[in-house]
Formats: C-alpha cells, structure tokens, sequence
C-alpha cells in the first residue's frame, strides 16, 4: 500500500511539474502569414506546406483593385507576423489597411524583390508595332527586358504571370519564412525546392503546348498578360481597355473593331472580374471569337496547386480558341 501511494504521488508529481514547465515554456505560437491575392497565397502555401497554412485576403472571383475587407479580414491583417503582396499598383484597396492594420507585421512587397523579369508598361492599347512604352525612352518593344532595379509605376506589376518570377518569388518566400520561424528552415527549404522544379516542368509544359499557335491573333480585355506574353511569344496585338474600372468610349471601341479586322485577329478574351457585355459589344461586326483568360485564377481552388492551376488555364483557353486558325 505504501508502495502504491508512493508511486501515486509520483506520478502526480511528474504531472505537476510538466504543468508548471508548460507554463514556463508556453508553446510557440505558430507563425501567422496573410497573401494578398491568390497567385501569391499559392506560392507561399506551396513554402510552408506541413507546417502553416496561410491566410488569403482576396478570394478568387474578387478584383484586387476595388476590394473591400471584411471585419474578419481586418483582424487578420492586424494579427499577421508576415504579409506578403505584390503591391499598391495590383492590390490599390489594400494599400491603406495595409499601412494601417498591419504596422506590427513584416510587409514584403513582391514586385520590389530583386532579379525580376520586369517589363515596362505598354502605352494605351493597340501596341502599333515599334510603339514605345510608357518610361521606355521610346526604345521601342524592349519584351526581352530584365531590370534589377525597384518596382516603380511605370512597370507592369503582373509579375507573377511568369513563371522564372514565380520561382524568385518562391526564393524570397523560403528566405523571409525562414528568417520568422528558423525551427522549421529544413521544412521551408525543402518545399521551396520542390516548388522550383515544378515550375521548371511547368514553364517547358506551356511552351511547349504553344508553340503552334504563337502567330495566331488575338486581342485580351486589358493589359494583364504582358509577362506572359514576353515568355512564351504569343501573338496578343491589343486590349480592350488601358484601365479595367473604366469603359471605353466609342471612339476606343470603334478603334479596336477596325484594329481586330486589319489583323484578322481570331480571338477576342474577356475577364471574369468585368463585365463580358464590353467584350460581345467590341467583337460585332468582326469575325472574332469570343473566350475568357483569367489572369487570377477567379474559378481555381485558392491553395498550393492554384498557380500552376492558373497558369494550365490561360494556355487551355488559348488553345482552345486560336488552335482552329493554326
């Protein structure tokens, strides 16, 4: 009996102080990580899967520049340790709750890392060739431009549409991850790993699937695809639109008609974001098909596979449409 009462207590020692150690040494609180938009949220689930889960402000279907934040969205922008976003050119209605919300937290604006593909903007929306850029010094169609400098307004902030910045963007993902939670740096690497090899497979794959329909004509809502376009040498010759929350007028509709015939332009792409009536007005009296590019992936599963999902996307939709011309 006494035997059993001493291991009794034993026990209930050994209970009592690994309580007492607990509350000593509290757990560590796992690392709280926001992304702003779909495309990024992927790339950095696709970092920290096994360990975190981050968190996506901009769900697929919503347009990042008019975006209104729930209350719960609020809350987890002022409870984030990382935000990750590419910047106030793409997500214009973050910007302020952003710098409001989340002044505890480390913001990384993707569109500044350096090592991008960075191309400038186009001017307007018919690309007449030889047109300069906005900010190019009128050197023309610089596509192949590669500049290390900081992301300013006069660079196309799709970024992402390219998968050789998707795989930098997963570099600094690993780095600043690791930098907030060194205790799981083997996992974050390893993950990262993974991601670049299969954005490798996944750029020779789209290439690949184009290459036969690279001179086919088509004409996109607005300028989203540039980086895309730059990589794998298709042949989109303008857009319906310089600014997404703005309608064209007749003249600009009527400009793009005559443009669509001139170049037998095959396709005409509207966005899921915006109103598709735009794109039924500007194909009358064409002989231009109809389709939709999505440059954020509006019906793609948010999570790691939803870049890669986004991107086989834009290709099916492309193939789909211009391959009865090749």
């Amino acid at each position: 009996m006494v035997q059993e009462r001493a291991i009794f207590f034993s026990v209930w020692s050994l209970v009592a102080y690994i309580g007492f150690a607990v509350l000593a040494h509290p757990a560590v609180a796992a690392l709280k990580v926001v992304a702003s938009i779909p495309p990024v949220h992927s790339l950095v689930a696709k970092v920290m899967d096994g360990v975190v889960i981050p968190e996506l402000i901009v769900r697929p279907g919503a347009s990042p520049h008019a975006y209104n934040l729930r209350p719960s969205e609020a809350r987890t922008l002022n409870q984030a340790d990382v935000v990750f976003w590419i910047g106030d050119v793409i997500e214009t209605s973050l910007a302020k709750p952003i710098t409001v919300l989340a002044e505890q937290a480390r913001v990384v604006a993707l569109s500044d890392i350096p090592g991008l593909v960075r191309l400038n903007l186009r001017h307007g929306g018919l690309w007449e060739e030889g047109e300069p850029f906005e900010g190019s010094g009128g050197d023309g169609h610089d596509h192949g431009s590669v500049h290390s400098g900081p992301h300013s307004c006069t660079v196309d902030p799709h970024i992402w549409l390219d998968p050789r910045n998707a795989t930098r963007i997963v570099g600094t993902i690993v780095d600043v991850v690791i930098a907030e939670d060194p205790t799981n740096a083997d996992v974050y690497r390893a993950n990262g790993d993974r991601a670049k090899a299969r954005l490798a497979a996944l750029d020779s794959d789209i290439a690949e699937r184009l290459a036969p329909i690279r001179d086919v004509p088509y004409v996109v809502f607005h300028d989203a695809y540039q980086y895309f376009e730059n990589r794998y040498g298709v042949n989109a010759v303008g857009s319906i639109t310089v600014d997404p929350e703005r309608r064209p007028g007749a003249k600009r509709l009527a400009a793009m008609r005559q443009k669509i015939t001139s170049l037998d332009a095959k396709c005409v792409f509207s966005e899921p974001q915006f109103e598709p009536a735009l794109a039924r007005t500007v194909v009358e009296g064409t002989p231009a098909r109809l389709a939709v590019l999505d440059p954020l992936g509006a019906d793609v599963l948010a999570g790691p596979d939803h870049y890669f999902h986004l991107l086989l996307g834009l290709v099916n939709s492309l193939v789909n449409c211009l391959a009865n011309d090749v």
